[in-house]
Formats: C-alpha cells, structure tokens, sequence
C-alpha cells in the first residue's frame, strides 16, 4: 500500500458545487497561491467559466500535512451534467474514493444517482456530502433523508453524512480530514510490470499525444520506452510528471500515482483514452490490460459542413484534436450535393453536441453548417441485411424494407412532489411507457419512464424544465433497440427535392412534423424571381405545402398616365417571365439559411 496517498473524485449533478469545492481544497492544502487563486480555478476552458459548468474532468495533485503526516491528494474535478457521465466514468476508474456532493437547496438530482451508480459499480469508497448549508432555503435535514434513502438501495451505510459550505470553506478542511481517514490507499505493486491507464489526454505540437494516467501498477521512469497494449504503438516517456495543477515534471511515477506523459506520438489514435501502457521490454511487459473500463456511446448524430468548402482540411484536422481528449466523440468523412464535404459526427447529447461547436469556431477559427441531429436507426431489408441509418441520405426505399428498430432509453426524472403531475404530463407527450415511481424522502420523487430516445434528443429537457419551473432534473441510459413506426420525410422545392432537409420522423406525426417544416421553410428562404412551391412527401406522396411567393418588381413605375393597356402589357409581360422561371429554375440555399432551418 502507498499509505500516504489518497485519490479520490467529486461527483454531483451540475451547480451544485463541485468546482467549488475543489477552489477551497486547493486553498486549504496551498496548492496555489493566494494571489494567484480565482474562483473555479481547475475549469481552464473559457466555455467552462461562461456557461458555469465543467466539462473537461481536471486532475490536481495536493499535499496536505495531517496528524504530523504528509498525504498526496490526488484529486479529479468531474462534470455533472448528463452528456458528460462518460467523463465521471473515465475519473472514477482512476480513483478509490468519490465525494458525493448534494445541493441542500436542491436535494438528490437525476445525475447524483448516475453517478453513485457507476461510483457503487467500480468499488468506490463513498462519501456523503450536503453543499450550500448557509443558504436561508437550504433544506438540510430533508436532504440527509433523500441521501440516506439512496445510499439505502444500494446497500450503502454511511458513517455520517458531512454538511458543509463550499463558498464560505465552513466543515471542508474537516472533510478533507475524513477523506485522508477512509479513502483506502492505493496499492503499490511496484515490483509488478508497468500498467498505467489513460484516462484522459491532450496534443502538444513539440511533445505529442500528452496522456494523463493512472499507474495501476509498476514505475515509470523518464525516458523509458512504452508500449500501449491495445493500439500496439511504442513510444518513449519523453516526459512525466503530475498536475500542481500545472503539469510538472518528476523523474518517475509510481503504483496509485495520478499523473502524465508525453509520449512524442503524433498519430492520436495510437494513444486511445481507456489504453493500457506497460514496458515497452517484452521481459518487463504486462501480460493483461486494465479491466473495467467501458467504452462511449454515441447517441446523437449530425452532419457537420464548413461555412466555406475550402476549409474542409482544417475541419477534418480540428475533428481530429479534439477527438483526442474527449473520446466520446466520432467522426467520419460524408457528402452532400447541396453543402458538398462534410464530417457525420457522433455525440452524447445535444449538450456535447454544442460545446463541440463552440470549441470549432473559439479554438480552431471555424464557422460550421450543421445537420438536424439523428439517432441510429437499424433497418433490416427484406434480402436479411442490416443497415445502420444515421443519416436520412442512407434510408433504403421504403419497398425494400422488412422492419425498422430505433434505440429506447430507460429515463430517471426527479422532481419535487408538488411537480409530479407536470413532469407526468410531459412524459407523457413523448413515445413511451411509464414504468414506476419512487419516493426520495417526503418532497421529492423519482419517476421511471422508458422512450424513444429520438423524441429524447429533440426539446424534451426544456420541455422538463419549463414544466417544473427549472427543479426537475433527468438522466438517461440506452436499454435496447426496438420495433419502430417511422418514415422518410422528403422536402421539395420547386419539384426539386433537398436532401439536406430531410429527416426520418414517427409516422404517427408526419403530417404534423410535415406542415410544421414546410412553414418553418417558407419563413426562412428568401424570395425568389418566381413562386416557389415548397412541398413535405412520404414514398411521393405530398403531405403538406407552402408557397413563397415571387419577388416583383414594379414594372409600371415609369409609366405615367395614358391608356392602362400600356400597363397591362407590361405586366402580362412579367408574368410570362414569371410562368418561365417557375417552370425552369431552381432554388439554391445558402449556408446562412440552412443554420436558420437546422436550429
């Protein structure tokens, strides 16, 4: 055992503290100086300050004297919300202990369950924490209940349950005692090989793939040679170190140890985040990789498309970066006739969707066009192949089908008692099943809902949250795939059909979705020289349509007085010119009104 190491994660569903928290650790250990100290100081991300969220995990090595002992707090700052439940996975493989965080304002919430279930999965110690105790609203002792409630399903008995106040530092360097107490320490197998786990990663120009790890066993010295077990790439440990928060250099790295290495590798995908690292000396090698670390899984789907054709290199280049330290996203090369090259993406949610984004345009200088976002659709045709549709281009003619299957979630929502009935009636209005309900106490309660995950991924959350007045809170996990009623809708204009808008939709609500697209389009283009039919169909048929109407110049503006055949010829002679275009021209949509139509 490294008896004098402590690793350990702060989990919690989003503003309740977490960051917070962390600001007063590092305050207290004096990891960073007072002058230098500013509030959520390990989120490094300038999206992550403005939007007052984490969403890259951040590790921090802390040295803490207690008992006339000096401990090394290895501690992971994870994210709350529900797209990034695979970051608090990846920190939770890293560590032996979790700070279970709940708001005392807000009470358990749908990710502190997630989170404490993947926690109980990997063996973590818990530790039960209620934040914010000095707000007047603060609901303390309601809150140990619906704590205790939980930790009750899952055969978990706390010793105590810690009440404390992040902002004001109130119980935290007690906290921080607890931790030290009955956090286990790692074990130092350090006669063992060499197995380090990459949790997390990120690209330098002159050091290449930078990956933060674990070592699980065994030592790593600077300059040793690697090997990473599952891409079969050797690399040399051109520099290790851990994160004070900055990362710092050290001549080795240990059993239980939380750190880095730079390992000069410039291709990303020969350093994959859930590797294992070992000696790259076959004598010294380890023989299993690491175990226990589950891959991600992309839920969402959409199409992303330079503003300008020309920079699709640096889009595909930046797709490429930021794959390497957020494993969760997917990427792969596709074309449209309308918008040229493009890059089909995979994502957690809609969330991850938009920070991805908003990390193209901040960080990489890019203006992207994108898709409506999809799930995967399996579609088996009727020769016994199976095609997995994540893009409307790909859905085979609907003669040729022999059945389709959509993915369902399994959806946890917590509301206030009081709220029950709204959420209710919210779920209600998506393609589902009810499932049970369960009681967190006396005022709050958990509903179990199964649904498609399509009608999840759309305006359900906002739905959720306006309906509870912001105090209902979700999480979701994929159960299984499922017999589905779905059906191409094409969009037309002027007889021509667009397939950048089509999409695949329940065929309970085609008609609707149909005429609700086709006003939505007619707002959105601009005016052409001739009336352009704008038309929803299904396999041909036309379901709705809409007509923008034709630019028109006034072409009897010069003439003045005299006999109106003069101005009647004038315009008999426009609408000849009118009836001509109509019948030859074609509809061209920029990318600004394509971003109007797919936000």
């Amino acid at each position: 055992m490294k008896k004098e190491v402590r690793n350990f994660a702060i989990l919690a569903h989003i503003d309740h503290g977490k960051s917070t928290l962390a600001d007063r650790f590092l305050e207290i250990t004096h990891t960073v100086e007072n002058r230098a100290m500013r509030e959520q100081y390990l989120d490094s991300m300038d999206l992550e300050r403005e939007r007052g969220i984490t969403i890259k995990m951040q590790p921090v090595k802390m040295k803490y004297l207690y008992n006339q002992t000096e401990y090394s707090m290895h501690l992971i700052d994870t994210p709350g919300h529900v797209d990034f439940s695979y970051e608090v996975s990846r920190a939770l493989a890293a560590v032996e202990g979790a700070i279970l965080l709940v708001d005392a304002t807000k009470g358990i919430q749908a990710q502190t369950v997630a989170h404490l279930q993947t926690a109980i999965d990997l063996g973590v110690t818990i530790v039960p924490v209620i934040n914010k105790i000095d707000l007047p609203q603060a609901r303390c002792e309601d809150t140990e209940d619906e704590i205790l409630t939980l930790l009750a399903s899952f055969d978990v008995i706390p010793e105590t349950i810690w009440r404390i106040s992040a902002k004001q530092g109130t119980g935290v360097e007690t906290l921080l005692q607890h931790v030290v107490a009955v956090v286990p320490p790692p074990r130092n197998k350090t006669d063992s090989p060499l197995r380090a786990l990459i949790f997390d990663s990120s690209y330098d120009d002159y050091q290449g793939v930078i990956a933060h790890i674990r070592i699980m066993e065994g030592t790593l010295h600077h300059n040793e040679k690697i090997y990473f077990m599952t891409s079969g790439a050797s690399g040399a440990a051109k520099e290790v170190g851990v994160f004070l928060p900055q990362r710092t250099s050290m001549p080795l790295l240990s059993g239980g140890d939380i750190g880095f290495v730079a390992t000069g590798l410039k291709n990303i995908e020969e350093a994959r985040i859930g590797d294992t690292i070992t000696s790259a000396d076959t004598h010294k090698q380890a023989r299993e990789k690491v175990g226990g670390y589950k891959e991600p899984q992309q839920l969402v789907f959409s199409t992303l498309f330079p503003a300008s054709e020309a920079r699709y290199e640096d889009l595909e280049e930046a797709c490429r970066k930021l794959r390497l330290n957020d494993a969760s996203l997917s990427f792969e090369p596709e074309h449209s006739h309308v918008l040229g090259r493009g890059i089909r993406a995979g994502f957690l949610g809609i969330l991850h969707m938009e920070i991805i984004l908003e990390r193209l345009r901040r960080e990489y200088g890019l203006e992207i066009v994108l898709s409506s976002p999809s799930v995967v659709y399996r579609v088996e045709t009727k020769t016994g192949e199976v095609i997995d549709v994540v893009n409307p281009s790909q859905y085979p003619d609907s003669s040729t089908i022999q059945a389709i299957q959509e993915p369902w979630v399994c959806v946890e929502v917590i509301v206030p008692t009081e709220y029950m009935n709204n959420a209710m009636n919210v779920l209600k209005s998506i393609r589902g099943s009810y499932k049970e309900t369960e009681y967190l106490g006396m005022n709050r309660v958990r509903l179990y809902y199964e649904a498609a995950l399509a009608d999840i991924i759309s305006d359900f959350y906002d739905g959720l949250k306006n309906a509870t007045s912001g105090f209902g809170s979700l999480s979701y996990h994929t159960v299984e795939y499922r017999d589905a009623n779905v059906v191409k809708l094409d969009i037309l204009l002027a007889g021509d059909m667009v397939e950048a808008l089509s999409r695949i939709v329940p065929s309970a609500r085609v008609e609707y979705e149909g005429r609700r697209l086709v006003e939505k389009i007619k707002n959105s283009i601009p005016r052409e020289q001739f009336a352009v039919a704008i038309q929803a169909a299904v396999g041909g048929k036309i379901i709705a349509r809409e007509t923008k109407p034709a630019a028109r110049k006034n072409v009897t503006a010069g003439l003045y007085g005299g006999d109106f055949s003069r101005k009647k010829k004038q315009l008999e002679k426009q609408k000849k010119g009118k009836k001509r275009l109509k019948q030859f021209g074609t509809v061209q949509l920029d990318s600004a009104t394509l971003i109007q139509l797919f936000r």
